[in-house]
Order: structure tokens, then sequence, then C-alpha cells
């Protein structure tokens, strides 16, 4: 069989080492001996002996009131082999998290992770039960982390000096060593967020870094994630 589509560019070669790398920009490949963890229908492919198994709706299986206010379930894949993780072909990356680091992140850009990491559930302060991105996932420990990203996303940096506003639909993830708090900008009202009036943004305090979308969710995107 000829053509570029057969070209090495996208024959996928045997993993050279177990656990997570990316293998391109809209797919990761876990090389699984044992165990790790997945969002749910992010399977696209796998080869070898590897079970699948729906996690419960717990604290200990679920991320849960992800952006939207639902959960993020997840899946366990336990065995030998290797499985291919991609969603709605966003763009993919590792997130290394070494012992003492922590990383906040939206649910609705966890791909797949290391059962080596631990996670809690985090709200921002003040925000109740309104605006989008104020559930958020701490993860701590050590190992991978698989993050989607919709478009290829902005890290800003933050000093104590220079705080950053962020749109709560846009916000993917902050590092450790940042504070968050909401803040209303009523002086230019309904020339944010496409016009709705609601002009509430993520304000990061601090020390660290903010990752950022280039693009908002809308009401409809949501509701599919």
């Amino acid at each position: 069989m000829k053509g570029d589509l057969f070209s090495s560019e996208h024959i996928v070669q045997p993993a050279s080492a177990p656990g997570m790398t990316v293998e391109n920009s809209k797919c990761i490949r876990y090389a699984v001996h044992g165990e790790m963890l997945a969002r749910q229908g992010a399977m696209v492919a796998y080869r070898g002996n590897l079970q699948f198994e729906r996690k419960g709706q717990g604290v200990g299986g679920m991320l849960k009131r992800a952006v939207t206010g639902e959960g993020l379930p997840l899946m366990a894949v336990r065995g030998q082999g290797e499985a291919w993780f991609a969603h709605e072909a966003q763009n993919c990356f590792v997130v290394e998290v070494d012992p003492g680091d922590e990383f906040t992140v939206n649910g609705r850009n966890v791909l797949c992770f290391d059962a080596s990491l631990s996670y809690r559930i985090a709200t921002v302060k003040g925000a109740g039960m309104t605006g989008g991105g104020l559930f958020n996932s701490v993860f701590t420990g050590q190992g991978k982390l698989g993050l989607v990203c919709e478009g290829a996303p902005l890290v800003l940096p933050v000093s104590p000096q220079n705080p950053v506003y962020v749109d709560t639909d846009a916000i993917v993830g902050w590092t450790a060593g940042l504070s968050t708090s909401l803040s209303r900008s009523q002086s230019i009202g309904s020339m944010l967020r496409g016009g709705s009036g609601e002009a509430v943004q993520l304000m990061l305090q601090g020390e660290g870094f903010a990752v950022v979308r280039p693009s908002e969710v809308t009401p409809q995107k949501a509701q599919q994630h």
C-alpha cells in the first residue's frame, strides 16, 4: 500500500518505554503495565491484553462538578498493552507532576493520568454555584497527566506584581503558588463574554503560571462535555 497516509509520519512504532507519551498533537499513547486512568469514551484504539472498568461516582472515581456542573466519569485501564486516547481532535499535552507540586486543572481538560497521582475537588473561593470552570481538580503526587485543549494554549506567567485575569470559560489550569478569586469588571459590562453582560473573571495572584485556552465554551458546547 502506498500514499502519504502510509508514510512513516503516520505509522505507529512500538512503545520504547512504559507510561504516557504524546503520539502526535491530537493523541496520547499510554503503554500500560499495571493500571492507569482516563476519561470515559476517550480511548480510540488499543492493542494487547487490557481491561477497561467504569469507575463509580464517588470522589475516588469521578472528577465531580466539572465546568458544566456535571461529573467527568473515569475508567480504569488495567493489564499489559498500549492504548491511545483523544478527544474531539483537541491538542494534547503531558504535564509531569513531581512530589511537592500541585496542578489545578479544569475537569473538561483532563484526558488521562497515572494511577500514582492523587486528586481532590476544589472550588474557587467565593464562586458559589455560578460561572464556568469554577469546579476544578487538584492533582498531587508523582506522575504524568494528559490534557486536551481546543487550540494552542496560552501559558501566562503570574507574579505578585502582575496578577492575571482570565475568563472563567477559558481557564484550563494553574500551578501551585497561585491564589484565586472572582473579579467583576463593572466598567466594561457587556463588552465581555460576547455581549452577555456577565463581566466576571478569575483573578490569579502569586507566583506561577496560568494556562488558558484561546476560546470560550458556548452553552451548547458545555453541555456536550
